[in-house]
């Protein structure tokens, strides 16, 4: 079982701060004189401890919405309050500092440093963050430990297979202790077998120590291993449900028809 190497956030109940909230979230992309929206009046509340993932077809606004929650993207309409803070009314310095205190990202490109090892790719959040090199070390230690991978900790990632490189991301995600973590297509350049084990992994993660995940992805396997799931088309949700509560065969032909 994964070691409890965080300290515990608490699950929200009724009435009790959300993780993040947006209300009524629009997005437009400006190119010359064609305005594209992305998002179409958006109320979205993702309360603490919840694993969340957001599936759509390619258009559909998924990695939008997730930029505007994440605090990515400044330019929209509506508010988002993220861990209690609304983004409008935050600095750029001060939104970055929100998103460095109380978010981690896993990306579908793993963007890892490849000139660093394992270990030393896990620990730089920690020495950016101002933490000692010997503290630093012995968390981004103990977070190899918690994904399995202190074997491979000195290798660099070209060394390393995807799922493990993929492992090394979502270490280095969760090492400072985030209490929401945003993840954008996290299996998409897995096999299958790897993007399994990934997601037992972030679901493991979730169970444990009651951290919030938010995936986006196009794949109905990957949103399988959700709990909730937020379903996107043309910058609106049609659908927003419990995953107990879904028929998986009639979403997995919404996805692929678009």
């Amino acid at each position: 079982m994964l070691r409890r190497l965080f300290n515990k956030p608490t699950v929200s109940a009724a009435g009790d701060q959300p993780a993040v909230e947006a209300r009524g979230l629009r997005k437009a992309y400006h190119g010359g004189a064609v305005r594209v929206e992305a998002l179409r009046s958006i109320d979205l509340r993702i309360e603490r401890g919840e694993l969340v993932a957001i599936i759509g077809p390619s258009g559909s606004g998924k990695t939008t919405l997730l930029n505007c929650l994440a605090g990515l993207e400044q330019d929209f309409e509506g508010d988002v309050v993220l861990a209690g803070h609304s983004l409008r009314a935050l600095s750029d310095d001060r939104r970055a500092r929100l998103r460095a205190a109380k978010t981690g990202f896993i990306f579908q490109a793993f963007n890892l440093l490849p000139t660093l090892s394992a270990l030393e790719n896990v620990e730089m959040p920690l020495l950016i963050a101002g933490q000692g090199g010997r503290a630093a070390r012995r968390r981004a230690w103990s977070m190899l430990e918690a994904v399995g991978l202190t074997d491979r900790a000195h290798h660099r990632p070209a060394a390393l297979s995807g799922g493990q490189q993929q492992r090394v991301a979502i270490a280095r995600a969760l090492v400072n202790s985030p209490a929401i973590v945003w993840a954008d297509e996290p299996t998409g350049n897995l096999d299958s077998e790897s993007a399994a084990e990934i997601m037992a992994l972030i679901r493991q993660l979730n169970r444990e120590n009651q951290q919030t995940f938010v995936i986006v992805t196009h794949s109905p396997d990957v949103a399988s291993s959700a709990r909730r799931l937020v379903q996107m088309r043309d910058g609106h949700i049609i659908r927003d449900e419990p995953l107990h509560a879904l028929d998986t065969r009639p979403l997995e032909q919404n996805v692929v028809r678009g």
